[in-house]
């Protein structure tokens, strides 16, 4: 059911991660970024491959080539055609013109010389030790293959200009051979995978994010928003499974959600945290409601919008355990409905105790609801001089500021519009 649509994944978090050399290591990323892993024991797996990229940092950081021949060898090897070449070596050697032939010698040089770099300034120097057993083979299929072409010797006859057509001959044989066992496809797989992870561990490393543990309940020290410049840290440990925040206009409400439901999103992928200190449930599910529009495509109302996905989050809560937030519930309907619709949601939540659920709001009606299963938290603002403050601090409770009146005033609207 997951619904992460919220989350701008491509749009703000692909930027944030996104390190990658071409197009395919960076579809790659974002195929990672959109596939939550499915078990505990997964995601241990990916935090073990990421920080083994992190062990093997000082060799990574120089990891580089020219990206127009990696195009250029990729196309190649995905889709020209060399049969006819390693199978008719007498008529290569006699009837094949110069142009083709040096056409051949150039796309195999190109091969030659870029993956002679990737294997000794990288792949024959990585400890695979620090990397899980698992993904440690991986990389051992990567340098297998590299081992196929006797780099070091070609990449020797390149440079003392002796590759001619007995080298193009031997060197499509061998990728025939490779072609055949479908090893080249799996190659670029392996190699944009592994990119698309270096990728995901640079900022991981830069950003300091934080492994988070798995436990029963939310414990997150130092959580901010990672797409802030100067966000504002705060410590938050979740008391019930249905958590209603409230605040002021402008206090921060939405981007404290965003840090919340990136922090559990993220983990979920088996990377890293915006946090000193993590410590999270394990969810089946997603559904992250922030600043949710009118849905015109399908005729919904905001109402209707906000109805539907409550909905779907009961039904998958009845068999799975789901991690949802609420953005401002219910505020597209009058304030008598949302009060009383309001309550029954908060308290019907509470029943389904494998998931946490987050739900900001304005209706401060709402603090007389005391129930076990429910606290509340808000973003704080004072006022100084009569004039809003933002701190974005977040504290337990209720707040009573009440900035509406003060910014109509302020902006001289009071005056304007009197009669």
């Amino acid at each position: 059911m997951n619904n992460i649509q919220d989350l701008h994944i491509e749009k703000e978090i692909l930027p944030l991660f996104d390190h990658t050399l071409n197009n395919f290591s960076r579809s790659k990323l974002l195929e990672l970024l959109y596939a939550p892993l499915k078990s505990k024991s997964d995601i241990k797996h990916r935090q073990g491959i990421l920080r083994g990229f992190t062990a093997n940092r000082g060799i990574l950081s120089t990891y580089s080539y020219s990206v127009s021949y990696l195009i250029e060898v990729h196309e190649f090897l995905t889709n020209y055609d060399i049969s006819d070449l390693s199978q008719r070596k007498f008529a290569y050697r006699f009837l094949t013109s110069k142009k083709i032939k040096v056409e051949h010698r150039s796309r195999l040089s190109q091969m030659i010389l870029l993956f002679h770099r990737l294997y000794s300034f990288c792949f024959s120097r990585l400890s695979l030790q620090a990397f899980p057993n698992e993904y440690a083979n991986i990389l051992r299929e990567i340098i297998d293959f590299f081992a196929v072409f006797n780099l070091a010797h070609y990449e020797e006859l390149i440079r003392e200009y002796k590759f001619g057509d007995t080298e193009v001959i031997e060197l499509c044989s061998k990728i025939e051979e490779l072609q055949a066992k479908g090893k080249i496809f799996q190659f670029w797989e392996h190699l944009f995978c592994f990119e698309a992870f270096d990728s995901i561990s640079q900022t991981i490393a830069h950003r300091k994010f934080t492994y988070p543990e798995f436990g029963d309940h939310i414990e997150l020290k130092g959580l901010y928003h990672p797409l802030l410049t100067h966000p504002i840290k705060n410590d938050f440990k979740t008391l019930s499974n249905v958590v209603v925040l409230n605040g002021a206009n402008m206090s921060g409400k939405s981007t404290f959600l965003k840090a919340i439901g990136l922090s559990i999103y993220f983990g979920h992928l088996g990377i890293g945290v915006p946090a000193s200190y993590a410590r999270i449930p394990f969810f089946s599910n997603f559904s992250i409601g922030i600043n949710h529009r009118d849905d015109m495509l399908n005729g919904y109302s905001h109402f209707m919008t906000e109805v539907q996905h409550l909905k779907n989050v009961v039904l998958t809560s009845n068999t799975e355990s789901c991690f949802a937030i609420f953005d401002e519930l219910f505020s597209g309907t009058n304030i008598e409905d949302a009060l009383e619709i309001c309550n029954i949601t908060i308290k019907g939540l509470t029943k389904y105790k494998d998931s946490l659920f987050f739900i900001s709001t304005h209706i401060q009606q709402l603090k007389e609801i005391d129930i076990d299963g429910v606290s509340s938290f808000y973003i704080d603002c004072e006022l100084i001089n009569n004039t809003p403050t933002f701190t974005y601090v977040l504290k337990e409770g209720w707040s009573d500021v009440k900035i509406g009146s003060i910014l109509f005033e302020k902006e001289g609207l009071k005056e304007l519009l009197s009669i």
